[in-house]
């Protein structure tokens, strides 16, 4: 009889259906330490500064590779970032991104720009509103961008102008699965050169559909610029999975909807999140 009734649980423990997987796994990030937390599927292009509703301690390395195909030239991105919450719903962050450039035929060398370490940006995010009940999440952030003259210039000077970037990120789960997000904000860059100043606003929009019981997910970002009377729009398919209990790995395609600079895009990014506590899997 205790065999049956051993066989009997085990058989309904791994047939659990994909909405019980969700409650656990939901339960997990939301439940399992304070303060109340909502779990979002986050955009992989246009990264947030930690998670939404941020807890105290938290913290991620990121590293990204991208390539893109921008008519004569190609060029070839590479980043290296580190974000974590010093307290409670603050989430900072240090990145420093890289290009590199290479001409798409030998007659178009004249026009590749210099390589260069861009900018170093810090930023940082305050998630103000946080509601399990509404599965919905709030959060203000500021990212500051310190651009850095090319490598033929380096240090001629080191800072060539600066970039001011507040923005306001919105997050809804939709329900168990599906997942939205809106990140927007206007973008002010200053040249210290001739100390001039050039405004554009973005507006970001993302959907995600999210594996049951897991981090997995798939979807799609909008990434759209408006600049004067000029409208830029780049779709971004995307993936995120799950390689080690703590190491991500997101897979991303751009396709401008105007192929006027830029054809395709590619970009990987690889996320670890150091000293990450072990969970019992709920697959």
């Amino acid at each position: 009889m205790l065999f049956v009734a051993f066989a009997s649980a085990t058989n309904g423990l791994a047939q659990l259906t994909d909405a019980e997987k969700d409650s656990i796994y939901i339960s997990h990030i939301e439940d399992n330490k304070e303060p109340d937390k909502v779990l979002h599927a986050e955009p992989l292009y246009i990264d947030l500064i930690r998670d939404l509703g941020a807890r105290k301690g938290e913290k991620e390395w990121n590293v990204g590779l991208g390539l893109t195909d921008n008519l004569s030239f190609d060029s070839y991105e590479a980043l290296v970032e580190y974000e974590w919450a010093p307290i409670d719903r603050l989430g900072l962050e240090v990145e420093l991104p890289l290009t590199f450039y290479s001409p798409t035929t030998v007659s178009q060398r004249d026009s590749v720009p210099p390589h260069r370490l861009n900018s170093l940006k810090v930023a940082t995010q305050w998630s103000f509103f946080v509601s399990e009940q509404l599965a919905t999440s709030m959060a203000l952030g500021y990212i500051n961008e310190f651009k850095l003259s090319n490598f033929e210039n380096f240090g001629n000077p080191l800072f060539s102008g600066n970039v001011y970037n507040p923005f306001l990120v919105i997050a809804k789960r939709l329900n168990s699965n599906f997942h939205s997000l809106i990140y927007t904000g206007p973008k002010i860059k200053q040249n210290f050169k001739n100390m001039t100043y050039s405004t554009s606003y973005n507006i970001n929009s993302s959907f995600h559909y999210m594996i049951s019981g897991t981090k997995n997910f798939i979807g799609v970002e909008f990434n759209k610029t408006i600049n004067k009377s000029d409208f830029d729009m780049t779709i971004r398919p995307q993936m995120r999975l799950g390689i080690a209990d703590n190491l991500l790995v997101g897979i991303i395609v751009g396709v401008p909807i105007s192929r006027e600079n830029e054809r395709l895009s590619s970009f990987i990014r690889l996320i670890w999140e150091p000293k990450h506590k072990k969970h019992e899997s709920i697959n």
